[in-house]
């Protein structure tokens, strides 16, 4: 029985796989580009998401600066989840809801890019540090799920909404993983030509 609900899950999260690639392929290509001009042009990527969203911000950024499957020079990004003594400055006030967005005003500038990761997309938090990037003309790409919350309603024409279609919060954490494994991989082959996949 246990082994039959594990199987299960191989094959749900393979379906949903396959299901999105479609219509996952165009936003995750506006994606790359976007990233791409940041990060030729002198600029960064700050990331930010909640809970294992958070840890998936910090993967992006690490793989951002330390590289991901190939050599090339250090990309610009940095997670905005990282540092806890900023993001519990507020503890005392009991609204940690400015706290991204602090950090979005404090080192963000025009054509730095803010990935946001999310699975409903209504975390007033990333709404804020949303708010916050455009108010720097900064351009914001929004991973997550269902239709895209909230989020999806505060982007503007330049940005770029990667919404993966599906309810549950687990298949949409894997397709997460999956596409910031495609934004890397894109970003790489954009700057250093094609690689065979092994």
């Amino acid at each position: 029985m246990l082994e039959q609900r594990i199987q299960q899950h191989f094959i749900d999260s393979a379906d949903l796989k396959y299901q999105a690639a479609q219509a996952l392929g165009q936003p995750i290509a506006s994606a790359v580009q976007a990233i791409l001009a940041c990060v030729t042009s002198g600029g960064k990527v700050l990331a930010c998401g909640n809970g294992p969203s958070a840890a998936e911000a910090q993967q992006f950024a690490a793989l951002c600066v330390a590289g991901f499957e190939r050599d090339r020079p250090e990309l610009a990004a940095l997670a905005l989840t990282a540092d806890g003594t900023l993001l519990t400055a507020a503890a005392g006030s009991h609204d940690a809801t400015p706290q991204f967005a602090r950090q979005v005003r404090a080192l963000g500038h025009a054509g730095d890019v803010l990935l946001v990761l999310s699975v409903g997309g209504n975390d007033a938090n990333l709404l804020a540090a949303t708010e916050a990037a455009h108010e720097r003309d900064m351009t914001v790409v929004v991973l997550t799920g269902r239709t895209g919350g909230q989020l999806a309603t505060k982007l503007r024409e330049t940005d770029v909404l990667i919404s993966v279609p599906h309810d549950r919060a687990a298949r949409v954490r894997e397709v997460h993983a999956l596409v910031l494994n495609c934004l890397c991989d894109g970003v790489d082959t954009q700057l250093l030509g094609e690689q065979e996949i092994l």
